[in-house]
């Protein structure tokens, strides 16, 4: 019988052997352990009618409907699993850890493949995350500033000099304003948002400075987790503000590039906070390519918006305004002021 592991224990034996995920493929593209490998027992079909049948006329008779499904792709499952293997070892779940995990581990280990089950399953691996905020004292500092200060190249640069950095837009493929989804991928699902925060906390030190940008609850589609949400809302925030013309400098190099179209679909997303006049003065500045007019106009509005959202947040605990556009020296200043701050 295979090994049951606790999701850290499998997590910790993922940074070694493949994980596969032995759900169906709209449970795992709806989210999954970030690398894990869908290797379906079911497809989305077969699962439909295996749970029918399991509420209508019982275990026997989902058990037998699932044979019958399974039976002609068990030898093409085995030889995948066994290209897939690490040292002849796979790690294995499903939704609970329950038959399906179990079923697939006793096919590859009847094919000589040593099998570990993730024990609760994906369930239980998604659990563990929300045990993990709660169990650790996390020491985030917050980077705040308004749209168009660079405070992602900040972050960047921070973790060029070896500061811990999550990435939250980076990880939603999103910019967060109206305008951040252009030029980015599609944004994934909010539960594998979710698990690709997970994934990268794990690999931090809780004690060490975790720089990460200050953000509304939502990014684009997605949200951050609520109890990470709270304690992000808490942390300590350092604010910067790069001088007004250097943000609008920086808004139109981001963004001019894009087409016309594109801008002006963005602008009428926040037409209704703009109001009227100045949602027509920023598409008619658009029409003769006045790109630093359309910053300009846009960024009245998410300044007072920015301003709006600091206010449900601790003060600051340090506040500086840079002349100049230099997200390399802005992370030197930030990390010495931050080991002043923690003396």
């Amino acid at each position: 019988m295979a090994e049951s592991l606790s999701p850290y224990q499998f997590l910790k034996a993922a940074e070694k052997y493949p994980v596969v995920d032995v759900r169906t493929p709209s449970e795992f593209v709806k989210g999954h352990i970030p690398g894990a490998l869908n290797l379906p027992l079911f497809s989305d079909d077969e699962r439909a009618v295996v749970g029918t049948l399991y509420k209508k006329q019982g275990r026997n008779a989902a058990v037998l409907k699932g044979l019958e499904f399974v039976g002609p792709k068990m030898a093409a499952m085995a030889k995948e699993a066994a290209g897939l293997a690490v040292e002849n070892k796979l790690l294995v779940h499903c939704w609970r850890g329950g038959m399906r995990s179990a079923s697939m581990a006793w096919l590859f280990e009847t094919v000589g493949i040593s099998c570990l089950i993730l024990e609760g399953g994906y369930k239980a691996y998604r659990a563990s995350f929300r045990e993990m905020i709660l169990d650790e004292k996390w020491n985030f500092v917050v980077l705040g500033g308004p749209t168009g200060s660079g405070k992602t190249d900040v972050l960047k640069a921070l973790e060029q000099f070896g500061e811990q950095v999550l990435d939250l837009e980076g990880l939603a493929n999103h910019k967060g304003s109206a305008f951040g989804a252009l030029g980015q991928d599609q944004q994934p699902t909010t539960e594998q948002f979710q698990n690709d925060i997970h994934e990268v906390l794990r690999k931090f030190d809780p004690h060490r400075p975790i720089w990460v940008e200050g953000e509304s609850n939502s990014i684009g589609r997605v949200f951050i987790p609520d109890l990470l949400f709270d304690r992000l809302m808490k942390a300590p925030l350092i604010m910067f503000e790069l001088n007004r013309e250097r943000r609008l400098d920086r808004l139109v190099k981001e963004y001019g590039c894009f087409q016309n179209d594109l801008l002006a679909q963005s602008v009428l997303k926040i037409q209704k906070r703009l109001g009227g006049v100045r949602t027509q003065e920023a598409l008619d500045a658009l029409e003769i390519g006045d790109y630093r007019k359309v910053a300009d106009i846009t960024l009245q509005y998410y300044d007072k918006s920015y301003a709006n959202s600091l206010s449900k947040r601790n003060k600051p605990v340090w506040s500086f305004t840079e002349e100049k556009d230099n997200p390399e020296a802005t992370a030197e200043k930030l990390i010495k002021q931050l080991e002043l701050c923690l003396q």
